[in-house]
């Protein structure tokens, strides 16, 4: 009997796979909301707004009334709300026992590479903002981005069904290198912004990475990469749109979005990097990225609700 009533207990606090699927879209969206706020850090010279950490100067915890201190200490305390979020969904995960194991590992990776932005963002401070911790910084996010992306979408699959996949296999293998060459593009769009007017410290002297204007050529071509593996996609999905529709409608949002970036990306060098359109690139570019991991996971296993009729 009290084997029972201690298994009906715990019964109480599982959850299920459609329960859990909110806190894991809460911790994209607070994922996808710290890469831009640390962006704002940056493009508005708040890098060192704050010389201390984690309080912003020393015996004073809080920002002085200064506007580049309030901006750094605001996207501090995001990231220790966005730490809070992350670790409440890999316990949520943990006490959800549809999901696969795999899935439950992936949320607590996720959030030990959320914590492990703490340290990166006090060694950007007592750097002085050197490139490369700045970059890793934002890469770092951009996977754990993907990963959150990806334990959405399996709360999604396993509350709703999953499809057998409408692409072969070698088209779903493309579907990796595009994901590869869209990996690639943020890579080198973080480095030509180490490069770029935008170095975070304003006043301060900050080390940059190279010249602006050889990135900026290197960051084109992997955008034209990915814009033709991308393009071939499409394609292909489009012969078969009749019995994929929602699929191909999915396909063709990843390309608006791609060209709406590219637009932003030409008028910011057409107009020397304004930091508010930097601002809305670097925004765009981590939505991209969330939507092309999202492609390339349906891809090879859509969900039922993308594929209706295929089991």
């Amino acid at each position: 009997m009290h084997v029972e009533t201690t298994a009906a207990r715990r019964r109480s606090f599982e959850l299920s796979a459609a329960q859990f699927l909110w806190p894991a879209l809460a911790s994209v969206g607070v994922l996808w909301l710290i890469m831009v706020t640390g962006a704002a850090v940056r493009l508005t010279d708040s890098g060192l707004g704050c010389r201390h950490w984690p309080g912003c100067e020393k015996g004073h915890p809080l920002p002085a009334k200064d506007y580049h201190a309030y901006i750094e200490f605001g996207n501090r305390a995001l990231g220790g709300i966005t730490i809070v979020v992350v670790l409440l969904t890999a316990l949520a995960a943990a006490r959800t026992p549809s999901l696969p194991r795999w899935a439950r590992r992936l949320a607590l990776a996720v959030f030990l590479g959320t914590l492990a932005q703490a340290p990166l963002g006090y060694l950007a401070v007592k750097t002085d903002l050197r490139w490369p911790i700045v970059a890793s910084h934002l890469l770092l996010s951009a996977v754990v981005l993907a990963g959150a992306v990806e334990l959405a979408l399996e709360a999604f699959s396993t509350a709703n069904g999953r499809a057998d996949p409408v692409a072969p296999s070698e088209l779903r293998w493309l579907g990796l290198l595009v994901g590869a060459a869209g990996l690639a593009l943020l890579v080198t769009g973080t480095l030509a912004t180490a490069a770029g007017p935008h170095s975070g410290g304003g006043a301060e002297h900050v080390d940059r990475l190279w010249r602006l204007q050889p990135l900026i050529y290197v960051h084109a071509g992997a955008v034209a990469v990915f814009g033709v593996g991308l393009v071939f996609l499409l394609g292909y999905l489009a012969s078969r749109r009749a019995g994929a529709p929602r699929l191909f409608g999915f396909s063709l949002a990843v390309l608006a979005a791609l060209l709406v970036q590219m637009a932003i990306g030409e008028i910011q060098y057409r107009t020397h990097l304004p930091w508010p359109l930097v601002l809305a690139h670097v925004g765009l570019a981590a939505a991209v990225w969330a939507i092309l991991v999202a492609f390339i996971t349906v891809l090879w296993r859509p969900p039922r609700a993308l594929v209706p009729g295929r089991t």
